[in-house]
């Protein structure tokens, strides 16, 4: 998927061999449960090769800085989000400071990510509920979580499984848009989603598979343009020719480190091939 037609990542990031298209016509008989599932196994192995640095794009040092992060996410980037928190936790960098805050000025905090009122009552609300009922401290369990202001499953599993070491499947946009392209399911309901591509793979892989799918979908496997024609597993996908099949015209559609971009983390892990985002700018 590079220029050279061989590598998962553009001139930023790292090379790593992956089998070149297989663009043979697929036989017009029904797939088998069985077939499927070796299919989407195969798939999540192929991705492991591509982004073996898959990890959660959100900055955060401890789990109140995940979870706050992580619903400040909800309808904008996390980029746009890592751009914002470095202030919000310097001011406010526990459970109990943010609780006691002053509304206005968590608002004017968080305005560059969209909604900063709701979501201004949503963090103070469960820094107090974290405060009052947790002693301070972000429980690490499912149940508990999802009472918590503004989390649902999605956010629960997200902190669940990269504060806590616990699998949980993310059913993000980006989720629910690939494996429906790849037949993993037919559901449109989250839930359901997650119901049934958990019967597919195994409790150990949930957390990985989630960043891996959720990875090709921000970087190659777009929306409105998916870039087919640069993507390392379309001998896998039902759904090839939905977007661009033109290998050059394709990888001019490939995002952050896969098109020599910077990334959304302004403090990535280890091992990330890309370039470190930049902070927020005067004009925010």
């Amino acid at each position: 998927m590079s220029a050279e037609g061989n590598s998962a990542v553009g001139e930023h990031g790292v090379s790593k061999r992956v089998k070149a298209p297989n663009r043979k016509v697929r036989a017009a008989k029904p797939e088998s449960r069985l077939a499927m599932v070796r299919r989407a196994r195969k798939i999540n192995r192929e991705l492991a090769e591509v982004f073996p640095y898959a990890h959660p794009e959100l900055d955060f040092r401890n789990p109140f800085e995940l979870l706050v992060a992580t619903v400040l996410s909800a309808q904008t980037t996390d980029l746009r989000v890592n751009q914002t928190t470095p202030a919000l936790f310097a001011k406010y960098p526990t459970p109990e400071d943010l609780a006691a805050a002053v509304p206005e000025e968590v608002e004017e905090l968080i305005r560059p990510t969209g909604f900063f009122r709701a979501k201004t009552r949503s963090i103070m609300g469960l820094a107090a509920a974290l405060r009052d009922e947790f002693g301070g401290e972000v429980p690490g369990r499912l149940e508990d979580l999802v009472k918590l202001p503004g989390v649902g499953r999605k956010t629960a599993f997200v902190v669940l499984g990269n504060a806590f070491g616990v699998p949980g499947i993310t059913v993000d946009t980006h989720f629910m848009r690939l494996v429906r392209r790849w037949k993993w399911t037919e559901q449109e309901d989250p839930v359901k989603i997650e119901a049934e591509i958990a019967e597919i793979f195994p409790k150990s892989e949930w957390t990985m598979l989630s960043h891996r799918v959720i990875f090709h979908g921000r970087r190659i496997c777009h929306a409105r343009k998916p870039a087919c024609g640069a993507c390392p597993i379309t001998h896998l996908c039902p759904s090839y020719g939905e977007g661009e099949t033109d290998p050059e015209k394709a990888r001019k559609l490939l995002k952050y480190e896969m098109g020599g971009f910077p990334g959304q983390r302004l403090d990535p892990p280890p091992g990330y091939p890309g370039r470190p985002a930049p902070p927020l700018g005067p004009s925010g």
